[in-house]
């Protein structure tokens, strides 16, 4: 099941499409909830600030705010770092966190037409604050007027983050055993197997094709997201974590995910063509080590957004990124702090793409 050759999506099929795929706009939500970041929430709207200054130059970018407080805000901070608001749309209903990667909507597209693919939330089977959250996916819906189609198998709810997936867009996805199939330790969809994820993705996202890689890195709070270790960077190409150091926690789970890609195969059969992706040095916060990963970058029309780390390997993962957007400005976000959330740039980006016209 690593990646066995399958139908591509049929063009009457929803499918999620690649984030390299244009968008209509990027979904945020402003930072609020103080204990994603205890002792540490200060600098957090002022990295939003940065991040939502590059996205809305090509974009809309849909700014959910709790509240009429949390949108003023918002604005000011904007304003004052020089941010054109003339992008931006706010939106006002309360969350309980911002990783809107994981809480918000999934779109699919088919044809002209576009949807939500509304996936369950439980807050990675680990925190009772959800209610407002597992929300989002139907507000987004109704402000936009587009249809939210709830992703069942069989009798069954399916729960799934968007962080726990990449697609490229032509029938492949990649996902983790560790996030997935683990049946002791934040357990999606109790009784799950492989051919029952096949399943949902094929009919769901237009991906029947499924790579599965085994586990995520050390500190990972969400137990094995796949967008901390491995993305697509176009439908034949797999950038992939590695860490080189054999003393390194993420040492072996790494090579054990470059085992499994030299068999993989994408949906027509091929062998995808693996690029590594350094790892920054540890980073750790009051003796936690945090899920530090340059493979959390985002996506958008104009830009590559990048996580970086006052790290020298910054320069190594900035290079290698450009050299494979080669239609993107690639641009470094320091996230030491945002880290500290246990997510950085992807974790807090859901990108809306373009309906084919």
């Amino acid at each position: 099941m690593n990646g066995s050759p399958a139908a591509t999506p049929t063009p009457q099929a929803w499918v999620m499409p690649a984030e390299w795929d244009r968008h209509d706009a990027t979904w945020l939500a402003w930072p609020h909830n103080v204990r994603d970041w205890p002792g540490k929430f200060a600098p957090i709207p002022w990295v939003y600030a940065e991040i939502i200054r590059h996205i809305a130059r090509d974009e809309t970018v849909h700014l959910i705010a709790n509240d009429a407080r949390h949108e003023k805000k918002a604005r000011q901070v904007l304003s004052q770092a020089g941010v054109d608001i003339a992008n931006v749309s706010f939106h006002r209903f309360p969350t309980d966190r911002i990783w809107m990667r994981d809480a918000g909507p999934i779109f699919v597209l088919r044809g002209g037409e576009k949807a939500i693919a509304r996936f369950r939330f439980n807050a990675w089977s680990k925190y009772q604050d959800f209610r407002r959250d597992a929300r989002i996916p139907e507000c987004i819906g109704r402000l936009l007027g587009v249809p939210v189609r709830a992703v069942l198998h069989g009798q069954h709810e399916v729960v799934l983050e968007g962080g726990s997936i990449d697609v490229n867009g032509s029938g492949t996805i990649l996902t983790t055993e560790e996030c997935l199939l683990d049946e002791a330790v934040q357990v999606r969809n109790p009784g799950f197997e492989r051919e029952d994820y096949a399943s949902v993705f094929r009919d769901a996202l237009g991906a029947p094709n499924v790579i599965w890689l085994a586990r995520g890195i050390a500190g990972d709070d969400t137990h094995g997201h796949i967008d901390d270790l491995a993305r697509f960077t176009s439908p034949r190409t797999i950038l992939l974590c590695r860490e080189p150091n054999g003393r390194d926690a993420n040492h072996r789970a790494l090579e054990e995910n470059r085992e499994r890609l030299e068999s993989a195969r994408l949906e027509n059969g091929s062998r995808p063509e693996v690029v590594f992706l350094p790892m920054p040095a540890p980073v750790w916060f009051k003796g936690q080590r945090l899920p530090a990963s340059y493979a959390n970058y985002y996506v958008c029309n104009s830009a590559v957004l990048v996580p970086t780390f006052n790290d020298p390997r910054d320069r190594i993962a900035l290079g290698t990124l450009a050299e494979l957007f080669h239609d993107r400005q690639v641009v470094g976000i320091h996230c030491l702090d945002l880290v500290w959330g246990l997510g950085t740039l992807h974790c807090l980006s859901q990108q809306e793409p373009r309906a084919a016209r």
